[in-house]
């Protein structure tokens, strides 16, 4: 005799799907993850977009702080910036301090991290006395530099015995900023690099060691190779970061940065809020946002280039 199965129960036949109705929105919107973006893409159009929007309409105008809502006068703004000498000066300063802080903030902060991964004794020590300056607000740096760079009772002219106004002469004052920036900021680089070094193999150097490979050969060979991509992201965000100097240049020269030194958002400032012009100073702010955008692209292209070549 066969044993036949049992007769398997069936689901109930439910409408076809052509007559299931929709799931109401707010369905749809919490399945599709949508619903964990709201918050955030709410806040970020509140401060974020919606300022910028309104910044370029006041661009737009001839708007003041004492009378918004100014008459409409198209790209005059724009027009009166580009034929503006002070913008341009302005503009020179911050490329100048972009350029000079830059390199050395890349150069040191990588021999800085090398040595101290190299095993030097005391790594602890090294590792805060290099980090630690990051960590200081920027007043407490304003108030650093301009004991340092004091022309009477500075730290350096009574060291090297000079009488040099390191502040106050326009043909130093902008190095000395460079100078206090890179004290204060190359923590934060060497934090990036000394990570970078850290994940990097040893069996890398091990192999190049068997090979007869010296310090210098596995630095050029090995090290610096695997440190291209960290270098790069090193390298755009303190070339943004220095395009964008404000504060410690407002502080070090004691709320009163000459031509020499005034960087372009230093300008922007002055002409909003202390020249009261609420609608040039947001031309000159969205002519400098076009110019960190431009760099910020050409960064990006650079480095893809880069990675692609190396792919290859």
């Amino acid at each position: 005799m066969t044993a036949t199965a049992p007769p398997r129960d069936r689901a109930p036949a439910g409408p076809p799907p052509a007559a299931r109705s929709a799931p109401p929105l707010w369905r749809r919107v919490s399945d599709s993850g949508w619903a964990f973006l709201l918050p955030f893409l709410a806040v970020f159009a509140a401060f974020m977009g919606w300022p910028v929007v309104y910044g370029f309409w006041l661009s737009l105008t001839d708007s003041t702080l004492v009378r918004t809502g100014g008459d409409f006068v198209g790209l005059a703004n724009y027009a009166e910036a580009l034929g503006d000498p002070l913008m341009w000066q302005t503009l020179g300063n911050t490329a100048f301090f972009t350029l000079a802080s830059t390199v050395p903030l890349v150069v040191l902060a990588l021999v800085m991290a090398v040595l101290v991964h190299s095993g030097l004794p005391g790594q602890w020590l090294w590792r805060l006395s290099f980090f630690v300056p990051y960590l200081l607000p920027v007043a407490t740096v304003g108030l650093v530099g301009q004991f340092m760079f004091n022309q009477e009772i500075g730290v350096l002219n009574q060291a090297t015995g000079a009488d040099v106004g390191w502040l106050s002469e326009d043909s130093v004052a902008l190095w000395s900023i460079v100078i206090a920036t890179v004290w204060w900021t190359v923590g934060f680089n060497f934090l990036l690099y000394l990570a970078a070094l850290q994940s990097i193999p040893d069996h890398l150097y091990e192999a190049a060691s068997i090979d007869g490979a010296g310090a210098w050969a596995r630095l050029w060979s090995i090290t610096l190779p695997q440190l291209s991509r960290i270098t790069g992201v090193v390298l755009v965000l303190q070339l943004l970061s220095s395009l964008k100097v404000f504060d410690q240049i407002y502080l070090l020269m004691g709320n009163n940065p000459t031509d020499a030194t005034r960087s372009i958002l230093i300008y922007v400032y002055d002409t909003g809020f202390t020249g009261y012009r609420l609608g040039y100073g947001s031309a000159l702010s969205y002519i400098f946002l076009a110019i960190v955008v431009a760099v910020a692209l050409v960064q990006t292209w650079v480095g893809s280039r880069r990675n692609k070549g190396a792919a290859a």
